[in-house]
């Protein structure tokens, strides 16, 4: 008998599932090939949005596709997840949301039951936000070629004057802050999968979070970035600003906010709470000067009362996040290959 260490696939002529997760695969498909293939100064910052110059404004654009599965989940569905979800890509950005796209890719028997209750879903998102859906599309695609239903949205937005966000404005000695306790929405989605009973005290987070957005760039309008964790949790979002920008980023572990359900969750499924999607949390980096204030007012609204101060950048180990640990250790955050957790969003 042999034993064998499995190694990670770095180089394949096939798309893999590893591809599409919010890992090191995902980042080298989207850099090596898409982005060179379309290269231009919006697509390159390779932020949540692109930022355009129209009319003397700026206009804030992006675009999502959601193949989560189930499409239907502790505190959620596909529909109101697509809707938040692009809201918050928009958000992010210092913009103002202003008009949706919706498009369904069905499959051949999927139950009309089902697509008017996703339907319904995605209606009230949009008027909780006080967002249109103005445009969409629909396909069928043939029985076993797709699962029930897959959605790609588009939003716009307008970017106020003065406000200028990004991975790029990041700087050594920012702080980092996150708007509160982190893995909901995977773990609400993993443990649907495995049949875990968590006694109903794990939903997804999905929210709107362009309210909160504001409210902190009115506290803190020299606020430098704000990202939303999505595929790939806190620690993409971390790796991603550390590596592009060449910069350190030190975290507390201890100070990460993780709700003792969720924590237990991720131990029994054999997960990190730190690369585990979120859906209504949102990651800024802020002046050194502005952090106290910024947090206040994180924590003043609904969808940030437990927020907290987790970390600062440094000039320090260029590309590296190294986080403190509660037992007074180190260790290197770095991301998998292959994010463990497929198609949450």
């Amino acid at each position: 008998m042999s034993f064998e260490c499995p190694v990670p696939i770095t180089s394949t002529d096939r798309v893999l599932i590893g591809h599409g997760s919010g890992g090191k695969l995902t980042a080298e498909l989207v850099e090596r090939m898409i982005v060179p293939a379309f290269t231009n100064p919006a697509l390159d910052a390779l932020d949540d949005q692109a930022i355009l110059e129209v009319g003397g404004g700026r206009l804030a654009f992006t675009t999502d596709s959601y193949v989560v599965s189930p499409i239907f989940f502790p505190g959620g569905d596909i529909g109101e997840l697509a809707v938040n979800g692009t809201i918050n890509d928009l958000a992010v950005g210092g913009a103002r949301p202003l008009a949706l796209s919706l498009a369904f890719i069905l499959e051949e028997g999927m139950p009309l039951a089902d697509l008017r209750r996703i339907v319904e879903s995605a209606r009230r998102a949009a008027d909780r936000a006080g967002v249109s859906i103005v445009t969409g599309d629909t396909k069928v695609v043939g029985r076993g070629s797709g699962d029930q239903v897959f959605i790609n949205t588009s939003g716009i937005g307008i970017v106020p004057a003065g406000v200028t966000l990004g991975s790029a404005q990041v700087r050594a000695g920012d702080a980092i802050l996150l708007s509160g306790p982190i893995g909901d929405h995977g773990v609400a989605i993993m443990a649907h999968r495995a049949g875990l009973d968590l006694g109903g005290d794990v939903a997804s987070d999905t929210a709107p979070l362009h309210d909160l957005a504001a409210a902190l760039l009115r506290a803190c309008p020299d606020i430098h970035a704000m990202r939303d964790p999505t595929r790939g949790g806190v620690a993409a979002t971390l790796v991603e600003i550390a590596t592009r920008r060449s910069l350190g980023i030190e975290v507390d572990e201890a100070q990460i906010p993780v709700r003792e359900v969720v924590r237990g969750a991720c131990e029994l499924l054999g997960l990190d709470p730190l690369l585990v999607a979120n859906e209504g949390k949102l990651v800024a980096f802020v002046p050194e000067a502005s952090a106290e204030r910024a947090l206040e007012a994180l924590r003043a609204h609904p969808l940030g009362r437990h927020a907290a101060r987790i970390g600062f950048v440094t000039g320090e180990h260029p590309s590296v996040v190294e986080l403190r640990t509660p037992v007074r250790g180190r260790r290197i955050l770095d991301l998998p290959y292959a994010e463990p957790l497929p198609r949450i969003c």
